[in-house]
């Protein structure tokens, strides 16, 4: 970078610069939009090949920065996130120069047709959409034994605290990682099961996987209805909460966003607040959780609830009555197949992938590149009949969403007498995924080698106000989010 100036401020003022603190300079005429852009596209120059995290740059976001420059002269800003960068996850529809591919060679010429209903309120804020984030091909929905992070098309994402050392997570693990590293102000990922909460956790940031409903999935390249979602991946909660507000609405495409009945115009910084804290109650849900966690990593997390302890009512520990059930992905199986073909319908007639066999057939022609570690999980989809008739997908859907609600996480509530239930990492994600129910996570703490440990906030259904004002509190009363060490 020529500029001594941005040169600089992108290697010492920008890495853990908040939005806040980003619209203080651009309302000072201290910077521009296109300022920070330039800053981010360095900072993406020198840092993303070591980490891998972003697929490719949007061809005009010098100029959309510019417009927007131009725009807040004339007219004054939108609010908090206008002329902001913000990075978005690989299956997210943009109808511009940049593909929608969800890693996938076979779509990796794929160009949408409109935008999602996501980018819309993207652009609507004010955002300018920099580039599109790696990702674990297919959101994780296409084989066993895959890392997270891989994808045909854009390769391994690495974790940015640890390169080839630490998990990155998946399969929002290019939004994850690029966040991290410091690459754009904040991300948009996705989650079917722990693909927002998992890199979260993995890479030291705060994680917003939504109540179903909240955002709409129009436009995103989908694994199951019943369960996907979009949501914010930022370094604060405030920023976090930023984003949410600009992502949720009600989409007429969505018949799931009607259900949103109350939080669909909401700013949710309103709720990041200390005031009556205290009256909020958490139970630790240690049975089986824990025990995934190594012995440093329990630590961590004893010394996390600790603190958490001395801000709210802290219930250690409560037992979530369905945890030991025999679950299973069988709705998942019979929902990809219906949904995924719903999608590949709508993309351009240049595109000649049209059903999952299509994607199937092509992976076999081209092997060497595409089946590195085989496709499983898409054979296993194809087998069904795409109508979801089956009585194993009908019986698998009810049985899920009864064990995840009214014996899951609202049982353990009421009978606890708890507002949010505490998790692990992600390890907890699968039973509120399932109930379509909302899940907070936030930098928990290191482990002596430096890998991220990540603590997860969870409640009932559009329970966001609660989980934001929790996780808030606790960020500000531990502040453990280190940046990684890349330069």
């Amino acid at each position: 970078m020529e500029n001594p100036r941005l040169k600089q401020m992108s290697l010492e003022w920008l890495p853990e610069a908040t939005i806040d603190e980003m619209q203080s300079k651009l309302t000072s005429g201290e910077l521009t939009s296109k300022d920070l852009v330039f800053m981010y596209l360095y900072r993406i120059s020198i840092i993303d090949k070591k980490i891998n995290s972003i697929l490719e740059i949007n061809p005009e976001a010098i100029q959309i920065a510019a417009a927007l420059d131009t725009e807040r002269q004339i007219k004054g800003s939108r609010g908090p996130l206008h002329g902001i960068p913000v990075l978005i996850k690989d299956n997210i529809d943009t109808n511009d120069k940049m593909h929608t591919s969800a890693g996938s060679l076979a779509l990796q010429h794929s160009y949408a047709k409109e935008d999602s209903f996501v980018a819309k309120q993207l652009r609507d804020a004010g955002v300018i959409i920099l580039g599109k984030t790696n990702m674990t091909e297919w959101a994780n929905f296409m084989t066993t034994g895959m890392p997270s992070g891989y994808s045909s098309r854009g390769g391994q994402v690495l974790n940015p605290y640890g390169p080839g050392q630490f998990d990155v997570g998946g399969s929002s693990s290019g939004s994850g990682a690029s966040i991290a590293a410091n690459l754009a102000a904040v991300a948009v990922g996705t989650e079917t099961s722990g693909s927002i909460l998992s890199p979260a956790s993995q890479n030291s940031l705060v994680g917003i996987k939504p109540t179903v409903g909240l955002i709409s999935r129009s436009g995103i390249i989908p694994i199951a209805h019943s369960q996907d979602t979009a949501g914010p991946m930022a370094r604060t909660v405030k920023d976090a909460a930023y984003l949410l507000t600009a992502l949720t609405g009600i989409d007429t495409n969505d018949p799931i966003t009607k259900t949103n009945r109350d939080l669909a115009s909401v700013d949710f910084t309103q709720f990041l607040s200390l005031k009556e804290i205290d009256s909020i109650k958490v139970g630790v849900a240690r049975d089986v959780y824990f025990e995934y966690l190594s012995d440093e990593k329990r630590e961590v997390m004893n010394a996390a609830i600790q603190v958490l302890s001395e801000v709210v009512s802290v219930k250690d520990s409560v037992t979530i009555p369905s945890t030991k059930a025999e679950w299973s992905y069988d709705v998942l199986t019979y929902e990809f197949k219906a949904d995924i073909e719903a999608y590949l319908r709508k993309l351009d007639t240049s595109v000649s992938i049209r059903t999952l066999e299509d994607i199937i057939d092509f992976n076999q022609k081209n092997s060497e590149r595409t089946l590195r570690y085989g496709q499983t999980l898409l054979l296993e989809a194809n087998s069904t009949s795409g109508t979801l008739t089956e009585s194993a997908y009908l019986d698998s859907l009810e049985r899920d969403h009864y064990l995840s609600t009214s014996m899951g996480i609202d049982l353990a509530l009421s009978e606890n007498n708890i507002d949010i239930i505490v998790f692990p990492n992600n390890y907890g994600a699968a039973i509120p995924a399932k109930a379509g129910y909302p899940s907070i996570t936030v930098p928990a703490g290191y482990t002596s080698e430096g890998e991220p440990v990540g603590i997860t906030f969870t409640g009932t259904a559009f329970s966001e106000p609660l989980l934001l004002k929790v996780a808030y509190a606790f960020e500000q009363a531990t502040k453990y989010r280190v940046q990684p060490v890349l330069y």
